[in-house]
């Protein structure tokens, strides 16, 4: 049985993931994190999500230890400070926390060498289906192919774009031998030429409680292929990090993605 330990556990997504670990046969939630100053701490999880086990109450997320694996879907600085947890007890690390920079990413690199980490940022099987669907189709159609790129979440999202939409587009720019930070456009609001092909541009749309949508579209002369993931539940993600966990168990030190443990590359 893997024990899974899970950070930011009164959160949305915190929560989905206490009961994904309690609906998936092959883990038990052993642990639930909050911060040291939270009013929850020592009360029992169930207490806010009933598919939790009795015997879990919130704990402190400094003291860390008897769990399998850890889970992350906090912001960027409070995953920050669980992978220097994660790496001082040596413990594998799921992480699906969203807006990182540069500083951050070179921090889950350097924790790669000495844990093994699964980084993702979106955990739904349909959406790593989707982005090896848009590589296909950014290689079959020719030249004249306009891409667009298009999300939508609830109103409490930060990021914008999403990961996700991010993803989607180093997906393509990848499979066009693109540069994506050099081609990607994310305002039009000041450009005064006619759209480049050589270009991926980004739309966002924030509101009410949209789970998660992302749209891409290929227009081209005469036709437009519009590749659509519309998650109607954040348990879809969670479901997907408790299982990445559970192949992350055991794995050698490294940087692994969800394309890996639905083996898609």
């Amino acid at each position: 049985m893997n024990r899974i330990g899970v950070f930011g556990a009164n959160g949305r997504m915190g929560l989905a993931l206490v009961e994904a670990a309690h609906k998936n046969n092959h883990a038990e939630l052993g642990a639930a994190y909050v911060r040291s100053s939270s009013p929850l701490l020592n009360i029992a999880v169930n207490q806010l999500n009933s598919a939790a086990p009795p015997t879990v109450n919130f704990s402190d997320e400094r003291n860390v230890g008897n769990i399998d694996v850890l889970i992350d879907f906090t912001l960027p600085a409070g995953m920050r400070e669980h992978l220097k947890t994660a790496v001082a007890e040596n413990i594998p690390m799921v992480i699906g926390t969203t807006g990182l920079n540069d500083d951050d990413m070179l921090a889950l690199q350097a924790a790669a060498k000495h844990i093994p980490i699964v980084f993702a940022r979106n955990y739904s099987v349909g959406v790593n289906l989707l982005l090896n669907l848009v590589q296909t189709a950014a290689t079959k159609f020719g030249d004249d192919l306009d891409i667009e790129i298009f999300e939508a979440h609830h109103r409490h999202k930060i990021d914008a774009p999403s990961g996700t939409a991010l993803a989607i587009g180093e997906a393509i720019a990848a499979a066009k031998g693109w540069d994506h930070d050099a081609v990607a456009v994310f305002d039009r609001s000041k450009v005064e030429t006619e759209k480049s092909q050589n270009e991926i541009g980004y739309s966002v749309l924030r509101g009410g409680d949209i789970v998660g949508e992302h749209t891409a579209y290929f227009a081209t002369s005469g036709e437009r292929l519009e590749l659509t993931h519309k998650a109607s539940s954040r348990m879809t993600f969670a479901l997907g990090a408790v299982r990445a966990a559970g192949w992350l168990k055991n794995k050698p030190v490294g940087l692994y993605d969800m394309q890996d443990v639905l083996d898609l590359k």
